[in-house]
């Protein structure tokens, strides 16, 4: 049997050099609450013809895995924590109706610690209603003493990223080209919006699911 003290050592090398910004302590889980978004599978071609750009300019982006809206930073949840800050949320967002977002301008964003570099599509329409449905997170974050989210926020679905902070070089014209691409892009518009209809919670490997009316 394991007991707490268990020392754990992190790998960097067993998830593409990511550096954890919380120590591994057994029983603490991390957790965040976002937006998930399933773009249409035509989208994988554009966000591949902006990563080839993104490489031919010198820098190597590392598709992510999925695609979301955060709604949280990502936070320390103790295992016996999670079913009441679920049901928190459940409670707090049971009235909250689906609507639609739109995110088709460009940016590029680091973490806190500047360790990680991201290449992002910022929401333009469906912002207030995502304020509005962090200001019942935060709600619930404040019940269980945990960090709010951040003050004005930038919405933005999170497409690729790299080790460390690489933020000139993709600013400028590289950008700009970037941009251009999602501009042109065929069907570019329907690309670039979807519909918000559920807020998930995930806290460690488990998610769960919160439908929005």
């Amino acid at each position: 049997m394991f007991s707490d003290s268990t020392q754990y050592t992190d790998d960097p090398t067993r998830h593409g050099g990511r550096l954890r910004s919380f120590s591994h302590v057994r029983g603490h889980w991390a957790t965040y609450v976002y937006v998930p978004v399933h773009p249409k599978e035509e989208f994988a071609e554009l966000l591949d013809d902006l990563l080839d750009v993104a490489r031919r300019n010198g820098l190597h982006l590392t598709k992510m895995e999925e695609f979301h809206i955060s709604q949280s930073q990502t936070v320390i949840l103790r295992h016996h924590w999670i079913q009441p800050f679920v049901q928190s949320l459940r409670e707090r967002l049971s009235s909250v109706n689906r609507f639609l977002c739109v995110a088709h301008r460009l940016k590029v964003y680091t973490n806190q610690e500047k360790t990680r570099t991201f290449l992002g599509l910022e929401v333009t329409v469906g912002q207030q209603q995502l304020l509005d449905m962090v200001s019942e997170v935060d709600q619930s974050l404040q019940e269980f003493r945990l960090e709010t989210f951040y003050q004005n926020p930038s919405f933005h679905v999170s497409l690729a990223w790299c080790v460390g902070d690489m933020v000139d070089l993709l600013q400028g014209a590289v950008r700009d080209h970037l941009q251009s691409m999602v501009d042109d892009f065929d069907d570019s518009e329907i690309l670039t919006r979807f519909h918000a209809e559920e807020i998930c919670c995930k806290a460690g490997n488990k998610v769960f699911s919160i439908p929005l009316r």
